[in-house]
């Protein structure tokens, strides 16, 4: 699964171009047209230089491609220290109208998988242009920086930028191969257990880190499992995204029934990673990947 995935991951990103002269930060002024993951053509007048994203994951590859400055408003879920000061117009779903038209933003980045459209129908009546993505997987990260380059007139940064992420993605895989493959239990939720499936994004970049989902079979994203299916099949490592766990979760999964039987935690291979950093299919993947491959190799950890 590794190799396949990668390697489409590759073929999405291909070769970066040179950057044109004029690169320096500044957006282009000529008109941008650019389709979304809704497969909508968005034609804006010029590169917005007044932006809220309302998806998290868009709103770290707005500021890692240079374009931070841009930002008007942020929702409840972003804490990027350089944009702390902005207001909050609430969440991805569930925004404030009124204080995104307030702002006067010249486009809204909205979630993709947020079917009722209401957001994108209220926004268009009030005359803002919205940017739809996805940012399910990892294949949909690597698309979004590049629309978002081409959306806010820079591509270049955008090419920068994926270039980089591929090859740092690259070299975690090279580690982690030398590393040897490590089974392990990604703890979504602990009561009820959930976990992820193989198509989401943390599990292609937990493949990739050299962890192999004990859950790879499952047919859902975000399945919730039995306990006794998770001591049947009893992963090397389990590793508990830091943020999202509540902070007595370790505890229990040492003292509870069931989970106290699994070798994970007899052997004391229960591993945090932070949650900001991991569910969030963004830019900051690599980092991701890197601090998986890290965590799961844990010596005394293996088979």
């Amino acid at each position: 699964m590794a190799g396949v995935f990668f390697s489409g991951l590759l073929i999405l990103i291909g070769a970066c171009g040179r950057e044109p002269p004029e690169w320096a930060g500044a957006p282009a002024k000529h008109p941008i047209r650019v389709v979304d993951d809704d497969a909508r053509p968005v034609a804006l007048p010029r590169a917005p230089r007044r932006i809220i994203s309302l998806v998290p994951s868009a709103t770290e590859a707005i500021i890692a491609l240079g374009a931070g400055d841009r930002l008007v408003g942020r929702t409840r879920y972003d804490s990027d220290s350089t944009i702390t000061r902005l207001p909050v117009v609430g969440g991805t779903i569930d925004p404030n109208i009124e204080a995104i038209v307030g702002l006067t933003p010249e486009l809204v980045v909205t979630w993709s998988s947020d079917k009722r459209g209401e957001v994108r129908r209220r926004l268009a009546a009030a005359g803002i242009p919205t940017l739809d993505l996805s940012l399910q997987d990892t294949t949909d990260a690597f698309r979004a920086v590049a629309v978002l380059g081409v959306a806010l007139g820079i591509p270049a940064q955008a090419d920068r930028i994926l270039h980089q992420l591929r090859d740092s993605l690259a070299e975690t895989r090279r580690l982690a191969s030398a590393e040897g493959r490590r089974r392990v239990f990604f703890v979504v939720y602990n009561d009820p257990p959930m976990t992820m499936g193989p198509a989401t994004f943390i599990g292609q970049i937990l493949d990739l880190a050299g962890g192999d989902n004990v859950f790879a079979d499952a047919a859902m994203n975000w399945p919730t499992v039995s306990l006794e299916e998770v001591v049947r099949r009893d992963p090397d490592v389990i590793v508990l995204p830091v943020g999202e766990m509540p902070p007595r979760a370790l505890g229990r999964l040492r003292t509870d029934p069931g989970w106290r039987d699994l070798r994970a935690i007899r052997r004391g291979c229960v591993v945090n990673v932070e949650s900001n950093v991991v569910i969030r299919p963004g830019p900051g993947i690599a980092h991701a990947a890197e601090q998986l491959r890290v965590a799961i190799h844990r010596p005394g950890c293996g088979p």
